[in-house]
């Protein structure tokens, strides 16, 4: 009898899982709380709790040739940098071209986790889902694979902005955003220059009277077209930047950005080096800025009826806020004695294996922020873990991985301090 392996999450890691238990001679059963596959990348016009969720417009940041599967390339005439459809496009594809929909459960909820009285000795677990009509089911399991990602709780630190209870006008997160036109001659104010952060300033910038975009430090600010046009992460994603120490790198790509556009002149000179935070991707940003619909503004240090107050002391009216300040996430179908989360930080060895089970049984899969696609790590992670379901694989023991943790928990800090930012 193979061992059955349950899959939570049909998104872009989801559908390796199931490929990579296939390959394995294991049997995946992947529950999918939705209707359809694509996790993040699926777009719905209504926003639901306990699910992710895009704006319309939304293109993905990393080329074709880095995102694709090892084993299904996308087709040649997609655009190197697709739209999400184009992506939902790709994984029917690659779902079709390996039958995985037939091991996918749709509007099927996971409730609990829990291992097995006998988990000691077995390494099974017990898994509660529950459908759409409301009906419960409890299975076993031989091992379990988390693919929920991390996009779907957002962040809103109210707390550090004073005078936001008594503003006036509207509030969201970039979550709820879905298209610009109810931003039609109002004031805006979006707070975060990360990908979400710029993508929004640009587009409501179209149809708003003022867009302001407010960062705490700045960013360094690329675009997905380099040099001879290839795509910006074909060109430096590259051997060469891994010989060369992480300083002069930083001070080559640095000099290279301001080339095309002097970051200080633009109000965006970030306090960091160019590896202490991801990027922002946005071709257009520059040149809203230059235009005037984007003002770059200082963080905002307090709220009033009507208006924000940054911390260089200007102030300006604004009748929207927009909170592009990023995500949490949870496991809550797990119990914390398994995995617990802590400030969003999660013990895992090698960011996949909880490390004190008594058995290599479970996994989660995806939960990394790359410089790059998530695509092709969340399939090498499945292959890893599929292979340590069957035994192929062991791990070490549990002293040695909790000091792997540990070591790079205080190796990021350290470059963190370095590139004078926040781990």
């Amino acid at each position: 009898m193979p061992k059955r392996v349950a899959i939570i999450g049909a998104g872009a890691s989801g559908l390796p899982c199931i490929k990579c238990c296939l390959d394995e001679d294991l049997e995946p059963v992947c529950f999918e709380r939705n209707d359809d596959i694509g996790g993040l990348w699926n777009f719905q016009e209504k926003i639901t709790d306990g699910r992710p969720s895009i704006y319309k417009s939304l293109v993905i940041n990393t080329s074709k040739e880095m995102m694709c599967y090892s084993d299904f390339p996308i087709p040649e005439e997609y655009p190197n940098y697709m739209h999400n459809s184009k992506i939902m496009d790709y994984f029917r594809l690659y779902a079709a071209n390996f039958d995985l929909m037939k091991y996918i459960r749709f509007q099927t909820s996971v409730c609990s986790v829990t291992k097995r009285v006998d988990f000691p000795s077995s390494g099974q677990w017990d898994v509660v889902t529950k459908d759409v009509e409301g009906n419960m089911e409890t299975m076993t399991f031989d091992a379990v694979l988390v693919c929920t990602g991390h996009h779907t709780n957002p962040h809103l630190p109210l707390d550090s902005f004073p005078g936001i209870e008594k503003f006036k006008g509207q509030y969201m997160h970039s979550k709820d955003y879905k298209q610009p036109l109810i931003f039609e001659g109002k004031r805006v104010v979006v707070i975060g220059i990360g990908n979400s952060g710029g993508d929004l300033a640009v587009e409501i910038g179209q149809h708003a009277k003022q867009v302001f975009l407010s960062t705490r430090r700045g960013a360094w600010i690329i675009n997905r077209v380099a040099a001879r046009g290839y795509p910006v992460d074909m060109a430096y994603t590259c051997r060469v930047y891994n010989l060369v120490p992480p300083p002069l790198t930083a001070w080559v790509i640095e000099r290279r950005i301001n080339n095309r556009f002097d970051h200080a002149n633009y109000g965006l000179q970030p306090t960091h080096r160019f590896q202490g935070q991801h990027p922002t991707i946005n071709d257009y940003l520059p040149n809203c800025i230059i235009t005037g619909s984007v003002l770059v503004k200082p963080n905002v240090s307090e709220f009033t009826e009507s208006a924000a107050i940054f911390e260089d002391g200007t102030t300006e009216e604004v009748d929207f806020v927009i909170f592009a300040t990023g995500y949490t996430f949870a496991f809550p179908f797990l119990d914390k004695t398994i995995i617990e989360v802590d400030e969003n930080h999660v013990p895992l060895y090698k960011y996949v294996f909880p490390p004190r089970l008594e058995h290599p049984t479970l996994a989660i899969i995806g939960l990394i922020q790359p410089l790059g696609a998530i695509m092709p790590i969340s399939e090498l992670q499945a292959r890893w873990a599929t292979r340590a379901f069957k035994g192929l694989a062991k791990l070490p023991c549990v002293d040695d991985m909790m000091a792997d943790i540990v070591k790079k928990r205080e190796e990021m800090a350290k470059r963190a301090m370095e590139a004078g930012t926040d781990a």
